[in-house]
């Protein structure tokens, strides 16, 4: 893996964040459902459980889709107006059970602050190892899903296990009727 722990559950945080409006579904429908994302992501420091900070989280989505799947450079934009909007000060910190690492606004920021520096901090690591190719949208035609390869090969396609699997039962029936 070429990044930190930190630096890879930021990523796959956005990634999940993101992919959580696919269409017309949201999965991130409800309070219990953004508390559920806060303790898949580990995340720390304030967490309202209110409507408005879902509605916050929620907003946060496009803007995030937009650094996830652009080019080096205006990712290196958005990177750069997220930190100044939420006038980041990177810190290093050691909390829980995880060492020293980065974190860039104060634990009782929002939580949409929070995500926003978190994936631009992460992302400043992707862009300065020039790895934006780890970042892309889901090879499934009917798919907008973004997808986070993590692997050594760099071979992951597909934003979901569900994805995958359909491309693969397709490819399966047209080699079988050929």
């Amino acid at each position: 893996m070429p990044f930190t722990h930190d630096t890879e559950v930021s990523l796959q945080a956005a990634v999940a964040l993101v992919n959580s409006l696919d269409g017309d579904v949201d999965e991130l429908d409800g309070v219990a459902a953004l508390d559920a994302f806060y303790e898949r992501f580990e995340y720390t420091g304030r967490h309202d459980r209110t409507r408005a900070e879902l509605d916050d989280v929620r907003a946060l989505r496009l803007r995030l889709r937009e650094l996830l799947t652009t080019d080096r450079d205006h990712a290196a934009g958005i990177v750069n107006e997220l930190l100044a909007d939420a006038q980041a000060v990177p810190q290093l910190v050691r909390h829980d059970r995880w060492d020293w690492h980065l974190h860039a606004v104060v634990p009782d920021a929002p939580l949409a602050t929070r995500i926003a520096v978190e994936t631009a901090m992460a992302m400043i690591d992707v862009i300065r190892s020039d790895e934006m190719s780890r970042l892309g949208v889901c090879d499934d035609a009917d798919c907008q899903g973004v997808v986070l390869d993590l692997s050594r090969n760099r071979s992951k396609r597909f934003c979901s296990t569900a994805c995958g699997n359909r491309n693969a039962v397709a490819a399966y029936r047209a080699r079988q009727a050929r």
